[in-house]
C-alpha cells in the first residue's frame, strides 16, 4: 500500500494544477447541485414495522391527515378566570385574529362549549392553530406572523400567553459564532504546531473543501431521500475534524522530510506513501465502523452513518490528492522561515529533551502507578454510564416561548398533557371494543385522563387518548406504554395499537438500547481485527480494545452525569437535564472508535516502527511517542475544539453528541493513548509485539512504509517520469 500510495503523491505533485481544477469543480458542482436538487429534510424519528410507526400510518389513513399545528396557551392575570366575559371576549378576539394568520386553516376557540379545552380551575386554556402545510413545511414567515399576533395580545389583554407545538420549531442550521470560534481554535493549532501560517492556513483550507464536497453531496441527496436534519451537520462535524487531521498528517511528515533534506517531489512521494497509509487505514476503520450502522437495521440511523462514511471518504481522497498537489505549490514554505536554508536533519523529532520525551520517559518508567491510575481515573468517570436513561423527546430550550409553553400546559392540566398516548382501535365492532376497555385503561397506574372514543367516519376505527400523571420522558410514562399493551385482546377483535410521539419514542429508544450491545461487539471485534493486520501482534491490540472500552465508558458516563443529572450544565449552556437523545450512545461508539483507532494507529505505529528497526521494547516505545505525540496532541486539540464548537449550539439532538465526542477525544487521546497505552506496553515488554505462528500467515498492511524505507534508491524527482515509483 506505502508503494501505491507513493505513487499517488507523486502523481499529485507533478499533475497538481490539474487536481486542485478537479477539486474545485467538484465543489462548485456540489454547490450548484444543492441549490437546483436539495430537498426537505425531517426533524423526526422513527422506525417502519414498529407498532406504534404502523398504527400512526392507519390513523392517516383511516381519520385523515392534517396540517401542522401549534397551541397557543393562555394564563389568566392572577385573581382571575378566562371565563369572566371581559376575558372571554379578549380570548375570542385573539383566537379570530389566529385564524387570520398566513396559512392557518383553523384556530380552535378554548371556550367553545362542545370541544373546551380550558383546565378545570378555567385559568388556562389553549387554543390549536391548523396550518395548511405539512409539518416542517411552515415557512418563517409564518411563524414569524404568529409570533407578532401573540407579542401583540401580551400587551394588549394581561394574559400570559406563549405558543409551542411542531408549527413552532424552527429547523436547526449550522454556521453560528460557537461552531466558527471552534475552527478559529483549529487554526490557531495549526498555527503553534507549524510554526507557519501559511502552512496552517493550507491545511485549513483543503478541509474546509473537502468537508464542503462532503456536505453538498449530502445535501444534493435529500431531493432523492428522506434524510434527517441532523445527518448533514453530523457529517460536517466529523468531516472537518477528520479532514483537518488527515492533512496534518500529511503535512507532518512532508516536513520531516525536507528537513532531512529531501527535495520537494521525493518529500511528497515519501509523506503520502507513509503518513497516507495511515491515513487510508485510519478513514476506512471510520467508515466501516459508520457503516456498520446498517446491521442495526434502522433506517435514519443507517442514513446518518453511510452519510457521514462518505463525507470521510472524501476527507481521504483530499489528504492523498488535494493536499499533495498544493504542497507541490507550497515547497519550503511549509516549513518556518528559519528552518528553510537549514542543513539536513536525519531525525529531527527524536530529541530526548522536552515535555513529550519527559512524559514518555516518566510513564514507562512509573507504568505499574500511571497504568492503575489511568484505569482508575477513566472507571470512576464512566460510573454514571450504568444509569443511562434515552429518549426521543426533545426538549425545548428553556427561555424559549415552547418551553414555557410546555410549562404552562403542565401546570394547568398536569405533566402527562404534553405526552399524550393514543390507543388506535382498528376493525370491525372499534367503537364498541374502544368504549370497553375505557374502564381498565383507567385504572392503569399512572393514567390521569383516557377519553371517550373518537371514531371515524364509518365507525371501523377509534381512537382513545390517554394522559398520563408524568411527563413523557419519565421511566412511568415508559411503563405505561408497556402496561397498555399488556391488557388483554379479543383474539377475535379489533386489532388495539399503542402509538403518538411518546410512543414512538419509547419503541425507538429500545430498538437503539437493544442494538447497541450488537453493534459494540461488531466495532471491538472489527477493532481487534484491525489492529491484529496492522502491527501483527495479539496484545497491542487488545491493550488499544480495552482502551477504547474505557474511553466508551468515560464519554458517555461524563454525558450522562451532565445532560441527565445536570453537572456542571452552565459550562456547555444546557437549558434543561433528562434523558439522553437516543441517537447519542450508538453514534457516539461508531465515531468514536474510528478516532480512537486514528491515534492507536498514528501513535503505536512509530513505535513499531523502531521496534522493526532494532530498538529494545523499551527505547521503542518511547522513541515512538517522541516522534508521534506531538501530532497526536494536536490532532486531538483540533477534533476537541471543533466538536466542542458544536456543544453551545442549542440544538438537543447535536448537543449530547457533540459533548459526548469532545469529551472522548480528550479521554482517549490524553489518557489511553498517552499514559495507558505506553505503560500497558512497557509492562509487557517484548511479549507485546508476539505472533502466534499459527497466525504469520497474516498480510502486513505496512501503515509505517517499510516498503519504501528498503527501497535501493529514493523516490527520484519529477523529471524521471518512469522512475516515480519507489524500486520493489
Amino acid at each position: 500500500m506505502a508503494r501505491f500510495l507513493s505513487r499517488i503523491g507523486a502523481f499529485a505533485h507533478r499533475h497538481r494544477l490539474s487536481v486542485i481544477a478537479v477539486w474545485l469543480v467538484l465543489l462548485v458542482g456540489g454547490g450548484a447541485g444543492a441549490v437546483t436538487l436539495a430537498g426537505d429534510t425531517s426533524s423526526s424519528f422513527s422506525i417502519p414495522g414498529q407498532e406504534s410507526t404502523t398504527a400512526l400510518t392507519r390513523i392517516g389513513e383511516e381519520f385523515g391527515s392534517s396540517g401542522a399545528a401549534a397551541k397557543v396557551v393562555v394564563h389568566a392575570p392572577a385573581g382571575q378566570t378566562l371565563t369572566t366575559p371581559e376575558n372571554a371576549t379578549a380570548l375570542g378576539d385573539l383566537v379570530t385574529k389566529l385564524g387570520a394568520l398566513p396559512g392557518v386553516v383553523k384556530a380552535a376557540n378554548p371556550l367553545d362549549p362542545k370541544a373546551p379545552a380550558v383546565n378545570a380551575d378555567q385559568t388556562t386554556a389553549y387554543s390549536t392553530v391548523t396550518y395548511s402545510a405539512a409539518v416542517g413545511e411552515v415557512t418563517a414567515d409564518q411563524q414569524k406572523a404568529l409570533t407578532d399576533v401573540v407579542d401583540a395580545a401580551r400587551g394588549t389583554t394581561g394574559f400570559t400567553i406563549e405558543a409551542t407545538g411542531e408549527a413552532t420549531q424552527a429547523p436547526f442550521h449550522i454556521g453560528g459564532i460557537a461552531e466558527g470560534l471552534g475552527v478559529v481554535v483549529a487554526l490557531m493549532i495549526l498555527v503553534i504546531t507549524y510554526g507557519s501560517l501559511i502552512a496552517a492556513g493550507m491545511n485549513l483550507l483543503t478541509a474546509l473543501i473537502g468537508v464542503g464536497i462532503g456536505v453538498l453531496g449530502v445535501t444534493i441527496a435529500t431531493g432523492f431521500a428522506d434524510l434527517s436534519s441532523t445527518t448533514p451537520i453530523l457529517a460536517g462535524m466529523l468531516g472537518l475534524a477528520v479532514g483537518i487531521d488527515y492533512a496534518l498528517f500529511i503535512v507532518t511528515r512532508f516536513r520531516h522530510e525536507l528537513r532531512r533534506g529531501a527535495d520537494v517531489p521525493s518529500a511528497i512521494a515519501t509523506a503520502v506513501g507513509t503518513a497516507g497509509s495511515a491515513v487510508v487505514t485510519a478513514g476506512l476503520t471510520v467508515v466501516i465502523a459508520l457503516t456498520g450502522l446498517v446491521v442495526v437495521g434502522i433506517p435514519f440511523l443507517t442514513q446518518m452513518g453511510v452519510a457521514a462514511a462518505a463525507t470521510i471518504v472524501v476527507a481521504v481522497l483530499v489528504a492523498i490528492t488535494l493536499v499533495p498537489a498544493v504542497l507541490g505549490y507550497l515547497g519550503h514554505r511549509a516549513l518556518p522561515r528559519k528552518q528553510r536554508g537549514a542543513a539536513p536533519v536525519e531525525e529531527v523529532e527524536t530529541s530526548g529533551r522536552g515535555f513529550l520525551a519527559g512524559w514518555s520517559t516518566g510513564v514507562t518508567r512509573h507504568r505499574v502507578l500511571a497504568l492503575g491510575l489511568a484505569i482508575v481515573a477513566l472507571g470512576v468517570i464512566a460510573i454514571p454510564f450504568a444509569s443511562m436513561r434515552t429518549t426521543l423527546v426533545q426538549r425545548p430550550a428553556t427561555d424559549s416561548t415552547q418551553a414555557r409553553a410546555d410549562q404552562m400546559l403542565s401546570d394547568g392540566f398536569g405533566p402527562g398533557f404534553n405526552g399524550p398516548i393514543i390507543v388506535l382501535f382498528d376493525g370491525p365492532g372499534a367503537v364498541d371494543a374502544a368504549t370497553k376497555a375505557v374502564p381498565a385503561i383507567s385504572g392503569l397506574n399512572d393514567v390521569a385522563l383516557a377519553t371517550p372514543p373518537t371514531p371515524n367516519a364509518d365507525g371501523s376505527a377509534a381512537l382513545v387518548t390517554v394522559i398520563p400523571k408524568s411527563g413523557p420522558t419519565t421511566e412511568a410514562t415508559e411503563q405505561l406504554v408497556a402496561d397498555l399493551r399488556a391488557l388483554p385482546k379479543d383474539a377475535s377483535g379489533p386489532t388495539a395499537s399503542v402509538t403518538g410521539a411518546t410512543a414512538v419514542s419509547v419503541d425507538v429508544a429500545k430498538s437503539l438500547d437493544d442494538a447497541l450491545p450488537v453493534y459494540l461487539a461488531l466495532v471491538v471485534g472489527l477493532a481487534l481485527a484491525l489492529l491484529i493486520l496492522v502491527f501483527r501482534s495479539l496484545l497491542v491490540p487488545l491493550v488499544g480494545v480495552l482502551g477504547f472500552l474505557l474511553t466508551i465508558g468515560a464519554s458517555l458516563g461524563a454525558t450522562v452525569a451532565v445532560f441527565q443529572w445536570g453537572w456542571l450544565g452552565d459550562l456547555v449552556a444546557l437549558d434543561s437535564t433528562g434523558p439522553l437523545i437516543s441517537l447519542t450512545p450508538i453514534l457516539v461508539i461508531g465515531i468514536l472508535f474510528g478516532l480512537a483507532m486514528d491515534y492507536q494507529i498514528f501513535l503505536v505505529s512509530r513505535m513499531h516502527e523502531a521496534h522493526s528497526h532494532g530498538a529494545s521494547p523499551l527505547d521503542a516505545i518511547r522513541t515512538g511517542f517522541r516522534q508521534a505525540a506531538p501530532v497526536v496532541v494536536a490532532a486531538a486539540l483540533i477534533m476537541f475544539s471543533v466538536f466542542a464548537g458544536f456543544v453551545p449550539a442549542g440544538d438537543a439532538t447535536l448537543k449530547s453528541i457533540a459533548f459526548a465526542l469532545a469529551a472522548g477525544i480528550l479521554f482517549d487521546a490524553f489518557v489511553v493513548r498517552m499514559v495507558l497505552v505506553p505503560a500497558a506496553l512497557a509492562l509487557l515488554g517484548e511479549r507485546a509485539w508476539w505472533l502466534p505462528s499459527w497466525l504469520a500467515w497474516l498480510p502486513s498492511l505496512d501503515v509505517e512504509g517499510a516498503a519504501l524505507a528498503k527501497a535501493d534508491e529514493p523516490v527520484p524527482a519529477e523529471e524521471e517520469h518512469e522512475a516515480v515509483a519507489v524500486k520493489r
